[in-house]
């Protein structure tokens, strides 16, 4: 793991920026600088990131440039993040001013956490490492563990850690005069229409940008048999003049058929590909990878075939990744917000057909007919509150939350807190219409709080760097124009393809699903990972979070009766598990004091 930490404080520091930095590991140098109002440390490889002090300003800066960074603030303070473009994550303490600035990109790319302690403003890209520093804390905040399995990871701007937050896509801090400020500089915003003629040549344009910046020597591709990590190959391919390194991953026997479509793609790009099938054993192992590399839980199973691939590349001598992470989440290919933007087709209809036709045939005498059943269950989910629809298809909601969590422990916790979170991202969207309230609903949670820290952290266990081209600032700027009708299903599908054949490089068949890890199946028939899961699960019950039965419940009659879908809720608890077990006492709980207050032990 790799990043940054320190604080800005008038007061005397309580602890090193070098001993907070303990958790980003000793696989990068240390360096650190300071000044009279305070301190950073660093460990990373060279070229990653950069210090800068001159004349009073101490800045600690992921990305490239940090002298332009220097010269903004120099003239434009705190506005200087809206000038700024690229992937960064920065900490600015000015000693002359006596301000301090924490940003990161549009896209979040790189977390940045940080806490008030007095006057104190402490910092740092790690969880980990801010809860090293006695003004901090390291107390887990039970609302972010209920957040964690309701959402799947834990959304802005809360951490792990009570007393931790973290800033939101596009965000920064500002520290003046003793007061701080969180400024959205920057929000999506959507134009809703078409805006070109041939959007495929745009997203070839913007896609070839990012390419040519991040296309360096020692670099690997994650091929995932769809069009856009074809499509990212092809032009890094491109860009380098020479055949790149594709990788993909299948799990057991039915994984043949996900790596047949990436060997399809691979070869009709002409890439040199290499692929891997891996088994339940191997993702026992990759369970502690994950979870010693990870700042937080690790809720997304996709982290196993990162892991895999990653260090397929650095076993090749390559330094670093390319994943098509982000493509699914700008142009509507990912499949968990959907129901978000297909409820809505139903209201599009005209109300004369809606109210004299449909709804009495449905509702009237059509109402007994079970061939009517499932439509008008979609009609109903059409007519439902936003955040009504995504309760409905909760899964933990679905096994009752006073069914699965001791009542010492739900009393802890806010249970409409992450539905109102949820809920708030979807009406402070940019835009009007359905489809890219969902696109900005995964883009300002579930991309920067669990699909990029996966891949990341995989990146990091692999000692590889992740790299993420379609997150580029032109790409998102692209994606923003395009008209909905071109988003999600057919229509993104066809968008890549058009801009696979404008540069010769034909799609490949489509394969028949995504790779999902068959962790429930595996469960079933591996001892190693069956115990694993259920010594975790069995943890988290001593802990007081799970009932004693529930987890009986779910590993002896729920998960044989759908491997699939209650498989995916074992892996996030054993993943919970695995991170607070991570380097703290044995035998933890959760305690219940005298006074009747409850923490997290660890």
């Amino acid at each position: 793991m790799s990043g940054f930490c320190g604080w800005f404080s008038t007061g005397p520091a309580a602890l090193t920026p070098a001993e907070m930095a303990a958790p980003l590991g000793a696989a990068h140098p240390l360096r650190s600088a300071c000044h009279g109002l305070g301190a950073v440390a660093l460990a990373a490889s060279q070229g990653e990131a950069s210090l800068y002090h001159q004349d009073g300003l101490l800045i600690v800066h992921w990305g490239e440039r940090v002298d332009a960074l220097a010269r903004l603030w120099r003239t434009h303070g705190a506005r200087a993040c809206a000038a700024l473009s690229g992937h960064f994550a920065f900490a600015l303490l000015d000693e002359t001013r006596g301000e301090a600035l924490l940003a990161v990109d549009r896209c979040a790319t790189r977390p940045l956490f940080y806490s008030m302690a007095g006057r104190s403003l402490l910092f740092s890209s790690s969880a980990e490492a801010l809860a090293r520093h006695p003004g901090a804390g390291a107390d887990v905040d039970p609302q972010a563990v209920f957040d964690y399995l309701y959402l799947h990871a834990v959304h802005g701007p809360r951490s792990m850690f009570a007393g931790q937050r973290r800033l939101a896509p596009g965000e920064c801090l500002h520290l003046q005069g003793g007061r701080v400020e969180r400024i959205r500089y920057w929000r999506m915003r959507y134009t809703e229409q078409a805006v070109e003629a041939a959007p495929h040549t745009h997203l070839l344009d913007a896609l070839s940008c990012a390419a040519d910046a991040g296309g360096q020597p020692a670099a690997g591709v994650m091929l995932g048999g769809g069009a856009a990590s074809a499509l990212l190959a092809r032009l890094l391919q491109r860009a380098a003049q020479g055949p790149v390194d594709t990788y993909a991953v299948g799990f057991g026997a039915s994984g043949a058929g996900a790596l047949a479509a990436a060997r399809a793609s691979a070869r009709k790009i002409g890439a040199r590909h290499h692929e891997q099938l891996i088994d339940a054993g191997d993702v026992a192992d990759a369970v502690a990878a994950l979870a010693q590399a990870h700042d937080a839980p690790c809720g997304d199973p996709g982290a196993v075939a990162m892991l895999f691939a990653a260090r397929m590349a650095r076993e090749d001598g390559h330094r670093r990744l390319h994943g098509a992470l982000g493509a699914a989440a700008l142009f509507g290919l990912g499949a968990r917000y959907a129901c978000m933007a297909q409820a809505h087709r139903y209201e599009r209809l005209p109300g004369v057909l809606r109210q004299l036709l449909i709804e009495p045939l449905l509702f009237g005498p059509g109402a007994g007919l079970p061939a009517f059943a499932r439509l008008r269950a979609r009609i109903e989910q059409s007519l439902a509150p936003p955040a009504l629809r995504l309760r409905r298809r909760n899964a933990l909601l679905a096994l009752g939350t006073a069914n699965v969590f001791e009542p010492a422990f739900l009393e802890l916790v806010d249970l409409e807190a992450p539905a109102a979170l949820q809920e708030e991202a979807w009406w402070l969207a940019q835009a009007r219409s359905a489809v890219n309230r969902a696109i900005d609903l995964e883009l300002q949670g579930d991309l920067p709080c669990r699909i990029v820290p996966a891949f990341s952290a995989a990146c990091a266990a692999a000692g590889v760097q992740a790299v993420l081209p379609y997150l580029d600032d032109a790409v998102v700027a692209m994606a923003a124009r395009l008209a909905p009708g071109r988003k999600r299903g057919a229509g993104a599908r066809r968008l890549f393809r058009q801009a696979l054949r404008e540069i010769g490089a034909s799609p490949a068949p489509r394969a028949a699903s995504a790779p999902v890890l068959p962790f429930g199946r595996w469960l079933q028939g591996d001892a190693r990972l069956r115990a694993l899961a259920y010594d975790s699960l069995s943890n988290l019950a001593r802990r007081r979070i799970l009932r004693r039965a529930f987890v009986d419940l779910l590993l002896a009659r729920r998960l044989p009766e759908d491997p699939a879908a209650h498989g995916q809720t074992v892996w996030r608890l054993t993943m919970l598990e695995q991170w607070l077990a991570r380097g703290r006492r044995p035998g933890s709980i959760l305690e219940t004091c005298r006074e009747g207050s409850v923490s997290i032990a660890l």
